[in-house]
């Protein structure tokens, strides 16, 4: 047994030792020159221009200005190789790059990619210098017939707005050339409480002549850190741009990814063997599940009934655009948790790998898309553009058990692109056979509706259409027999400056004035109808936060949806995030809503708390009023009469044993 032990230890810290040495990654962030418009790129002409950090984008002070920026932009950067690079490769990748990006090095052109939204990698081992190398990235955001998306409802921010990393590779790799993924492909082929096949691919670039085979060897690393399992294989597929290792590992009883409820992990450590050498090494984490859609009784994951009540996101912010940091996707996440949401369709367009990640970690369900929205072209370019940037999603995300279906457009209104849908849903089958397609829609009855396998609508009544109730026949029609159905996005706007008291009657969608309280209303009544329907097996409130649309002229802020249940700076939570809250934390919650409405000018008013406490008592100006019944753990008082001047409005309740109680002060005036 000690021998075991000690094995197992020399074992684990092999790993962690030979993973160190024989693969590096170095951040190029800072110290970059950027220049608006398209420079010279030599060193001796480079305009003078502005110093940045990477991630960075040219329209964070201009990105809700209808006029925005959308042309040009140059980036140079020199770094030097402080590591002895002698016998490896040099790579470079890039996270993501809007919309358009040509790579030069030391004079030398890398190549381009075309879309905003996915990583892409080069090999820069032939013109790489141990000292003084010029990088000069040229960077457009103006709008390509020929790359997606042509349309959408936000703001399409320009720059290299994600990090950009130089890859030092052994000769013979994993490679990252394999549409810039991370090369292991880990398939969950069959899984079951009771066992679990997968189906592991490791992508080699390099020399695999000689005398000695190239072996791949997976040790399976359980949640606990425990050592599961471990295999290897020589079962070589040759390909014409790299080779394939390929294995099947079978896992006995495993600990599943259960969402929210347990989202446990594996580690993969992938070790690529020549003879007995060790060439290279890479560790990917996965969480094994199983999950299916009922049309009668909704979303399933693994084996028990698990509705997705989830919301939407943009990936914008307040001053910064696209280019966001770590830290900003930790707040986003942390505001998504503390409303309870167990899903999230990240819109509209592939996110970050770290906000994935954090889906994964924190055990969210992931609606993952490509930016095909509104309206394409017929031609060839644009067509294999959509199918490249399909390919780039599933294989850079082909890991993260938090995504269970890659969406392939939303809101289709022109054409007829049905083909081509076609095309896209046969090819996400072929890229990963586990999963599920999906699609938004918000016109019915349109050819390309019936293709994906599963379905979803984007609807808003309460807001541009009907009265909130209105969303329980809307649902009814749409429902499928053979696929369920899904609220892909739903909700209304709302600004924090602007109030009504006691309201009844909806305001202009597309007018200056937002209430809050009329959000609200919206987000009660849809939801109220969406909650009591099991076979809707999903459902997205638009938005999570407030963001940046150009050419809307609403609201408070032009430039800007404003649909979000938090405010664009993440600083304000609106009162429609505190009724859901309400319905789907497991943490106490009691909030008076509208007490940002302070100067009330009608003397008789509704008061109204979200809360999931019990024994609600309020108290106005010191007098007690008697709980009343809830629904949809709403609580409203009914015509409450407040005095002239100052009231101070309170409420209380208990949670658990403990009081949990809110408080404001409203001021009326005749």
């Amino acid at each position: 047994m000690l021998r075991y032990k000690l094995s197992l230890f020399f074992f684990v810290f092999l790993i962690v030792q030979t993973s160190a040495q024989l693969r590096e990654q170095f951040p190029l962030s800072g110290k970059w020159l950027f220049f608006k418009g398209d420079a010279n790129f030599t060193a001796s002409n480079f305009p003078k221009g502005e110093h940045v950090s990477i991630p960075h984008t040219w329209n964070a002070s201009d990105g809700t200005s209808e006029d925005y920026y959308r042309g040009k932009g140059t980036y140079r950067c020199t770094f030097d190789l402080t590591k002895n690079i002698k016998k490896k490769r040099i790579f470079i990748r890039f996270e993501a790059v809007s919309l358009e990006a040509e790579i030069f090095l030391n004079g030398q052109y890398l190549g381009n990619h075309k879309g905003a939204f996915n990583a892409f990698c080069f090999e820069i081992t032939p013109y790489v210098k141990k000292q003084n190398n010029e990088l000069i990235v040229k960077v457009s955001n103006a709008l390509n017939p020929d790359v997606a998306p042509l349309s959408g409802d936000f703001t399409v921010f320009g720059g290299i707005y994600r990090p950009v990393s130089l890859l030092i590779l052994p000769q013979t790799c994993i490679t990252p050339l394999d549409y810039a993924s991370s090369g292991i492909y880990i398939k969950q082929t069959d899984i079951q409480d009771h066992k679990a096949t997968l189906d592991i691919t490791a992508k080699i670039d390099g020399n695999i002549s000689g005398n000695k085979k190239l072996r791949l060897r997976t040790s399976i690393f359980d949640p606990e850190g425990k050592l599961v399992s471990s295999s290897e294989s020589e079962n070589i597929r040759k390909a014409a741009n790299n080779n394939a290792i390929e294995q099947q590992i079978y896992i006995e009883n495993p600990v599943l990814w259960n969402g929210k409820v347990s989202p446990n992990q594996y580690r993969f450590f992938c070790e690529v063997l020549q003879g007995k050498k060790v060439i290279d090494t890479l560790s990917v984490h996965t969480g094994l599940r199983y999950f299916n859609v009922d049309p009668e009784k909704g979303f399933f994951l693994n084996g028990k009934s698990y509705q997705i009540r989830g919301v939407n996101r943009h990936q914008d912010r307040k001053g910064k655009g696209w280019a966001i940091s770590e830290t900003d996707h930790q707040e986003d996440m942390r505001l998504i948790k503390e409303i309870g949401a167990n899903g999230i369709r990240l819109a509209h367009y592939p996110h970050s790998n770290y906000f994935y990640s954090l889906c994964d970690r924190e055990g969210l369900l992931v609606w993952a898309e490509i930016p095909f929205i509104g309206n394409g072209t017929e031609s060839t370019a644009f067509e294999e553009n959509l199918k490249q940037q399909l390919i780039e999603l599933i294989r850079q995300n082909f890991n993260h058990p938090s995504i269970f279906c890659w969406s392939l457009f939303n809101e289709l209104v022109k054409g007829n692109p049905e083909k081509l849908v076609a095309e896209l849903n046969d090819l996400a089958h072929k890229e990963d056979p586990t999963r599920l397609t999906v699609a938004a829609a918000n016109i019915e009855g349109r050819p390309e509706n019936t293709i994906t396998d599963i379905m979803a609508f984007n609807t808003y009544p309460g807001w541009y259409w009907a009265d909130p109730g209105t969303m329980g026949p809307s649902i009814d029609w749409k429902k499928d027999k053979k696929r369920g159905v899904c609220i892909s996005e739903y909700g209304a706007g709302a600004s924090i400056k602007h109030h009504q008291q006691n309201m009844t009657k909806a305001p202009k969608c597309d007018g200056e004035l937002h209430p809050e309280e009329w959000q609200a209303i919206v987000h009660e009544g849809n939801y109220k109808e969406i909650a009591k329907r099991d076979f809707v097996w999903g459902s997205f409130v638009w938005n999570m936060f407030d963001f940046a649309s150009a050419g809307r002229k609403e609201g408070d802020t032009h430039g800007m949806n404003d649909k979000g249940l938090v405010t664009y700076d993440r600083k304000v939570k609106k009162d429609a995030f505190y009724f859901y809250k309400a319905n789907w934390s497991d943490k106490p919650v009691l909030h008076i809503a509208s007490k940002r409405h302070i100067k009330r000018s009608e003397q008789e008013t509704d008061i109204k708390v979200y809360s999931n406490c019990s024994d609600l008592l309020l108290y106005v100006n010191g007098i007690k009023y008697q709980y009343v019944p809830g629904d949809q753990n709403i609580f409203v008082w009914k015509n409450i009469r407040l005095q002239p001047g100052k009231n101070e409005i309170k409420v209380s309740g208990k949670f658990e044993g403990k009081i949990i109680s809110d408080q404001c002060e409203w001021i009326f005036e005749k």
